[in-house]
């Protein structure tokens, strides 16, 4: 079952390219709790944006906030900046 069905993004690619992830933007003092926004893969190698967080006063687990799939009209041509 796909995490993000809108997306077709399933679990299993989002925590198997956890290791690659790039960090597209970070927020460590979000009043919930730290987060980031990261790039990763999914299985065909197509990029997908991923936002971790962590439980405001926690340093652990991380957990799956969400996960897209980056509007090419809305980010650069990496997807690490977004346009203005």
């Amino acid at each position: 079952m796909p995490v993000a069905a809108t997306d077709n993004i399933f679990a299993e690619d989002v925590f198997r390219s956890i290791q690659g992830a790039r960090i597209v933007e970070d927020y460590p003092d979000f009043s919930k709790g730290p987060f980031v926004l990261v790039l990763q893969e999914d299985r065909n190698k197509l990029p997908i944006h991923v936002v971790w967080g962590i439980a405001k006063g926690k340093s652990a687990p991380a957990v799956l906030i969400t996960a897209y799939r980056p509007d090419p009209d809305k980010w650069n041509e990496d997807f690490t900046r977004r346009k203005t």
